[in-house]
């Protein structure tokens, strides 16, 4: 594998993750350009060479460009990274597929199933684009704040696509001496890993949120694991995908780490504050909430049992008290532990 290989590569989306893996590709060598939807940051991170909004404090790549204008930073790019909120990427989709090289890559990083439409980011990127893509879509997705890459903390993720070629392309382009990228065919599993594991990390921030302790912490992350699991295998998943890295990696991280912005919201609505106050003081996406609808709605649609999910829904949409939403969780039906 030649990892010293360079592209011509655009990032779409400046949130957190975006700016890091948009630093990452150009500190490696790949000319880099990142596009942002506002303007004023884009005029900042050119003059200070930092996200001030969402990364804050990290030095990005001296070789990275920036550029509000989506039309003009897509145009002759050989990879279009896709790291945009998964309720905009319709629009975002829909704005850039007339500028697109007929053999351009496009990998998507975002986490999340779209509402109304209930598709995931693949689902959705099938039906916008044309069929002459479709050889050519791969996933990135796995266990990785993105402050701790940004900071060469070494990292490990998963690239999946239909063709193992593509895959490994993915590989090659992003694998460096503190990020490792490893392949997977398995696209719907690693995409409902990243999209669920929101949800579930949600789930335990209103736990510790409510004072709870490890062991119950310890119960939602495997419980929770589990619902991953019975809903990835209906949509056409593989089980042992949700036991690797874009699953439980995923998901262990998340529900854990203090950089979880979707354990934080949690960990508020535990302590009693309502959603609207918590997500006004937030500048950035915590991708949960919405997938919180998306992952109920499609259970309910498959019939498929996801009780944590349930009471989420029930906490973020119907103003359900978090204390009582433990006890009906821990009272339900007597049964044994399957997953």
């Amino acid at each position: 594998m030649n990892q010293n290989r360079t592209c011509r590569c655009t990032v779409v989306g400046a949130g957190s993750w975006g700016t890091t893996l948009a630093h990452l590709l150009a500190d490696k060598g790949h000319e880099t350009t990142l596009w942002a939807y506002e303007t004023e940051l884009v005029a900042r991170m050119k003059t200070s060479r930092e996200n001030d909004l969402y990364l804050p404090g990290i030095e990005l790549a001296p070789g990275l460009k920036f550029s509000a204008d989506l039309a003009g930073s897509v145009a002759g790019a050989d990879m279009v990274l896709l790291v945009c909120p998964s309720q905009v990427m319709r629009s975002v989709v829909s704005g850039l597929i007339e500028h697109l090289e007929p053999g351009t890559l496009l990998v998507s990083a975002a986490k999340g199933i779209e509402n109304d439409s209930l598709k995931l980011m693949s689902e959705l990127l099938e039906e916008l684009l044309p069929t002459r893509f479709n050889n050519r879509l791969g996933f990135l997705s796995g266990p990785s704040f993105a402050r701790e890459v940004a900071q060469r903390i070494p990292t490990a993720v998963v690239a999946a696509a239909t063709e193992l070629s593509v895959a490994e392309e993915i590989q090659e382009i992003f694998t460096t001496d503190y990020f490792r990228v490893y392949t997977h065919d398995d696209i719907i599993g690693v995409e409902l890993g990243g999209a669920m594991k929101n949800v579930i990390a949600l789930a335990a921030g209103v736990s510790d949120g409510l004072g709870f302790g490890y062991n119950s912490r310890a119960a939602l992350i495997t419980r929770g694991l589990a619902e991953m699991t019975r809903l990835g295998i209906a949509l056409g998943g593989a089980a042992p995908t949700f036991a690797g890295l874009s699953g439980m990696g995923d998901l262990v991280l998340t529900c854990t780490g203090d950089l979880s912005r979707n354990r934080s919201v949690g960990i508020e609505l535990g302590k009693g504050k309502k959603l609207a106050e918590i997500m006004a003081g937030m500048n950035m996406v915590a991708e949960g909430v919405k997938t919180t609808l998306s992952a109920y709605q499609l259970a309910q649609r498959l019939e498929v049992d996801t009780p944590i999910i349930e009471q989420m829904y029930q906490i973020l949409y119907e103003d359900k008290d978090p204390r009582q939403a433990v006890v009906d969780l821990m009272l339900r039906d007597l049964r044994p532990e399957t997953f």
